[in-house]
């Protein structure tokens, strides 16, 4: 297994979850202090977080025996503002809020273990994702196939307040880049939701596996799928989407629905998926 010559920090900022405010959601929810969770303020519904048990991830990492939190994350599908309820269900609109432990499992960071989003069966879609970084520093993972070739593959490093986007169809999971504090992040998906994980734990994991070495992460192939080159780069903006830079996207929901019904509706943006980029 050879490690790529890309790398990508593993976090510069520790310490700064006891002093950097807490990040603005858009709506009143925030992390729980001692816990994998979160606590809803008024006016604000949200179901008991579901942990993803260490056990739950094994079969895709790249050491599948090793220790590490557990609790490996928690996570609340389906939060938001009860005012906004039956217009989210009418728009087939789910908001989730995810949190990872600090730590590290084996040689990678905390991570999830991977997976493809089932076909939604509303729009006959792979639904995408959007994603918005909290609290902590996250890298976004995602290849173009769950195949023997995973096709471009992408780590999206992200701080909060940076927004990642994951196209239709793709594998990817979420990694915790800094092993010295958790990571936190809301994200819009579809109401129809759904995890596919057979194809990535067929192979193992996904096409690349994050190790940390020191205060980087470096990234090895997994030697189950056709070798592709890896592309780490910074989040991006999105204004093909009509997404705002520095605008909580709960906030831009409430503001302008259409700017995130793209999730709910990729087939009104079938040109734009074949060539997009994370």
């Amino acid at each position: 297994m050879d490690s790529a010559r890309t790398q990508s920090p593993a976090g510069e900022n520790a310490g700064a979850r006891d002093t950097a405010p807490a990040f603005d959601a858009g709506f009143n929810i925030s992390l729980s202090p001692s816990s994998l969770g979160f606590d809803y303020g008024p006016g604000v519904f949200g179901p008991e977080v579901e942990c993803r048990r260490l056990k739950d991830i094994r079969a895709s990492l790249l050491d599948p025996q090793c220790d590490g939190p557990d609790p490996v994350y928690g996570i609340a599908m389906d939060v938001g503002r009860s005012e906004d309820r039956a217009d989210l269900e009418r728009r087939m609109l789910l908001y989730g809020a995810v949190v990872y432990a600090a730590g590290q499992l084996g040689e990678e960071p905390v991570r999830s273990q991977g997976h493809v989003h089932k076909i939604a069966p509303h729009s006959g879609w792979p639904p995408p994702e959007l994603f918005e970084i909290w609290e902590g520093r996250a890298i976004v993972y995602a290849q173009e196939f769950a195949a023997d070739d995973p096709g471009r593959c992408a780590a999206v490093i992200a701080e909060p307040g940076d927004l990642v986007v994951v196209p239709p169809g793709w594998a990817h999971a979420v990694i915790n880049a800094d092993p010295r504090r958790r990571m936190a992040f809301g994200a819009w998906c579809d109401r129809q939701y759904g995890f596919v994980y057979d194809a990535v734990r067929a192979r193992g994991g996904l096409a690349h596996f994050p190790r940390l070495a020191g205060e980087r992460i470096e990234w090895a192939a997994n030697p189950r799928y056709r070798p592709r080159p890896l592309w780490p780069r910074r989040a991006r903006s999105y204004p093909e989407l009509g997404l705002r830079a520095g605008v909580p996207i709960y906030r831009q929901y409430l503001e302008d629905a259409g700017s995130v019904e793209w999730i709910t509706r990729p087939a009104d943006y079938a040109a734009l998926w074949p060539k997009f980029e994370p």
